[in-house]
C-alpha cells in the first residue's frame, strides 16, 4: 500500500467558470505541502457538504493516498449558480469542470472520475465527450437507457421513483425560489416535507398524472411535467442526453461498473459493461447482492453473510479500495494486478458466495423454457390441451409493491421480501415448479414469454421470479412489466392500443439475477397487472397516458396452451461453481 501523506488540506466552495459563465463551486481535499497529484471528481446534485458527497469514497482519505478528490454541486444546485433542469447540462459542465480541475496547481493534468446514480450519470456524459484530461471512470449503479429504469420501464412509468425524486429535488428549487426569504422559505420547506411523508398513504394514489397533484401544489418538478407533454421540444432532449446506448464508442475512459441485484438501475450497470467491453475497451463490472445505495447485510428479509457487504466484500476488501485500486493502475501507472484479474465478480444469492467470471452473459448458461400450466405448475414439459387462467385487475385496488430493485419512501423498503402476501391475491397467478432434486443456479438475463388476452383496450401484464423455500417463504429475486401498448416498441414499432378479446404475446424483460436455487427448493412466477406504485397504474381505458382520473377493471386472461405456450426462460448453469 502506498505511504499516506501526513496531512490534508481542504478548500470549501472552490469556484470554476463555465462556457456560458456560470460558476460552480466545489470543496476540494487535496494533500497538504508542495507537489501535484492525479485529481478524483465527482459531480452531484444532492450537496457537496451532505453525508452524501463523500458516501462513495471517502475524499480525505483519497487524499491522504495521493490524490487531489473534488466534490461539485452540479449546476443550480446547492452552492453552484445557474437554473436547475435535470441532466441537460451535465456533459458540457463536465467538461469544463474536468479541463479546470486538470489545470489547478496541484494538479499533474490527470482526472478520473467517480460517483453512483446521478453522479454516476453525471461520468458517463463527460465521457462520450472524450475530453483529453479524463483516463479512468467509476460508474456505480447508473443507466444506460434512461427508457429501462430510469423514467420508464417496458412502456410503463418508473413512478415511484420519479414522483418521490422529482418532489425531493424541489428542496433546491424552493430554496433559489425564496432566496432572502427566511419564513416563506421555511414554510415552504415544511409544506414539501409534508407531502413527501404524505406519498406512501396517499400521494402516490392521486390523478391525473400528467398534472400530479403534489407537485403542482408546491411548483417543482417541471421535467417530471415535460414528460407527458410530447409535443414540446424539451422531453426529447432529455431522452436524448440521458440515454447513452449507442455512444460509448466515443467513451476513451477505462469504466469500472458497479451495480446490484436489487439496484433501480441493474440493467445499465451491464449494458454499459458490455457496451465498453465489446469495442474492445478495458472495463470491469462487481455485481453484488445490494439496493440502490444499500450494500450492507442484511438485505430486505435475507441475511447473505458478512462477505457480501460491501464494506468488507467477499471478506478480503471493501468497495473504497477497488476505487483506489482502479485509479491507482490508470492514473499513477502501478501494477496494481487488478487488469490481471478477471473481468467480472458477481455474488451468486443462495450460495451466497462471490464468484469471478470472464463474460456476460455465461456462455456456459443455457437458455431454458420452464412452461405455465393451468394447475399452477411450472415445468420443463410444453403444455397440450389446457384452459386459460383468469384474474381480474382493478387499478382502484392495484396488487401493491413489496420489496424489489425500489427507490421510494419508506414505506416501500427495496430488496428480497417474503410475498406470500402478495401471492394471496386474487388479481395474481402463481406458478411454481415441482421442488428440486438437486442445486440449480440460474445466473443471467430473465425474460417471459407470456400469451394473454385482456377485455381492456391497454394494460399491464407483471412476471415476478421468486425462490420458494422449503418453510413457504417466496423470496422476490427480479421482476418486469410490459404495457400492451408498448408491446413491439423495443421492435421500433410505434405505440398502439390492442384488441379487446385477442390474444397476443407480450415479452416482459425481468432484466438479470443470479441465485442458486437449493435442493427442496421451488422456482416461482407470479403473474399480475400492477405493482403500484413502483411502476404506475395503467387505468385499461386506452387513453394518453397520464390523462386519466378515470378507472376501468380489465379481465385478464393467461394462455397455455400448444398454440399459446407461455413461459418463462432461465440460464441454467450447469456444473455450479463457486468459490470461498
Amino acid at each position: 500500500m502506498e505511504n499516506q501523506t501526513s496531512g490534508v488540506t481542504v478548500d470549501f466552495d472552490v469556484p470554476a467558470t463555465m462556457r456560458d459563465g456560470a460558476v460552480l463551486r466545489a470543496n476540494i481535499y487535496r494533500p497538504s505541502g508542495e507537489g501535484t497529484w492525479p485529481v478524483l471528481l465527482t459531480r452531484l446534485p444532492y450537496g457537496k457538504n451532505l453525508p452524501v458527497g463523500s458516501a462513495i469514497l471517502d475524499p480525505v482519505q483519497a487524499a491522504r493516498r495521493g490524490y487531489v478528490v473534488i466534490v461539485q454541486d452540479t449546476r443550480g444546485c446547492w452552492a453552484s449558480e445557474g437554473d436547475w433542469y435535470p441532466f441537460m447540462s451535465e456533459a458540457d459542465d463536465g467538461v469544463d469542470t474536468i479541463a479546470w480541475a486538470a489545470a489547478l496547481p496541484y494538479a499533474d493534468g490527470q482526472v478520473g472520475m467517480y460517483g453512483a446514480s446521478y453522479f454516476g450519470f453525471t461520468q458517463w456524459a463527460a465521457a462520450v465527450q472524450q475530453p483529453p484530461a479524463l483516463r479512468a471512470l467509476v460508474p456505480s449503479v447508473t443507466w444506460a437507457n434512461s427508457a429501462d429504469g430510469m423514467t420508464s420501464r417496458g412502456g410503463a412509468q418508473e413512478f415511484g421513483l420519479g414522483a418521490s425524486w422529482h418532489m425531493q429535488m424541489g428542496f433546491g428549487e424552493l430554496a433559489r425560489r425564496h432566496a432572502g426569504d427566511g419564513p416563506a422559505l421555511g414554510k415552504a420547506i415544511w409544506l414539501l416535507a409534508q407531502e413527501i411523508d404524505a406519498l406512501g398513504c396517499r400521494g402516490y394514489r392521486e390523478l391525473p398524472l400528467a398534472e400530479y397533484p403534489p407537485l403542482r401544489r408546491h411548483g417543482v418538478g417541471q421535467m417530471y411535467f415535460d414528460a407527458f407533454a410530447p409535443a414540446q421540444e424539451m422531453m426529447p432532449k432529455v431522452v436524448a442526453a440521458t440515454t447513452l446506448v449507442g455512444r460509448h464508442v466515443g467513451v476513451q475512459a477505462p469504466a469500472f461498473n458497479i451495480g446490484g441485484w436489487y439496484d433501480i438501475f441493474l440493467a445499465g450497470t451491464i449494458e454499459n459493461f458490455n457496451a465498453m467491453r465489446s469495442q474492445g475497451k478495458p472495463t470491469k463490472m462487481v455485481i453484488g447482492p445490494w439496493t440502490h445505495g444499500g450494500g450492507g447485510n442484511p438485505i430486505g428479509e435475507v441475511n447473505f453473510g458478512l462477505g457480501a457487504q460491501n464494506s468488507f466484500l467477499d471478506l478480503r476488501t471493501d468497495l473504497g479500495s477497488l476505487h483506489l485500486r482502479w485509479f491507482d493502475h490508470w492514473l499513477k501507472a502501478r501494477d496494481t494486478g487488478m487488469m490481471d484479474e478477471p473481468p467480472i465478480k458477481l455474488f451468486v444469492m443462495g450460495a451466497n458466495l462471490w464468484r469471478d467470471e470472464q463474460e456476460w452473459p455465461l456462455a456456459r448458461a443455457v437458455a431454458s423454457q420452464w412452461y405455465l400450466h393451468a394447475d399452477g405448475m411450472l415445468s420443463r414439459e410444453r403444455p397440450d390441451s389446457e384452459p386459460p387462467d383468469s384474474y381480474d385487475y382493478d387499478p382502484a385496488d392495484p396488487t401493491p409493491t413489496r420489496g424489489g430493485a425500489l427507490l421510494m419512501t419508506p414505506e416501500f423498503p427495496p430488496g428480497p421480501y417474503d410475498q406470500r402476501l402478495i401471492e394471496a391475491r386474487a388479481d395474481v397467478l402463481v406458478y411454481r415448479g415441482a421442488p428440486l432434486e438437486h442445486d440449480v443456479e440460474v445466473t443471467g438475463p430473465i425474460a417471459v414469454r407470456l400469451w394473454a388476452i385482456s377485455s381492456a383496450p391497454d394494460t399491464d401484464f407483471v412476471a415476478r421470479l421468486t425462490d420458494v423455500f422449503p418453510d413457504g417463504r417466496s423470496i422476490n429475486l427480479t421482476d418486469g412489466i410490459i404495457r400492451a401498448r408498448y408491446r413491439d416498441f423495443t421492435k421500433g414499432e410505434a405505440p398502439s392500443l390492442i384488441e379487446p378479446g385477442r390474444a397476443y404475446e407480450y415479452e416482459i424483460d425481468l432484466w438479470a439475477t443470479s441465485n442458486l436455487f437449493k435442493a427442496g427448493h421451488r422456482i416461482g412466477l407470479q403473474i399480475a397487472s400492477s405493482n403500484f406504485p413502483r411502476w404506475d397504474r395503467n387505468p385499461n381505458t386506452g387513453h394518453p397516458v397520464g390523462a386519466d382520473a378515470e378507472l376501468a377493471v380489465a379481465h385478464q386472461q393467461i394462455l397455455h396452451d400448444r398454440e399459446h405456450p407461455s413461459c418463462v426462460v432461465l440460464p441454467l448453469v450447469e456444473g455450479v461453481r463457486t468459490q470461498s
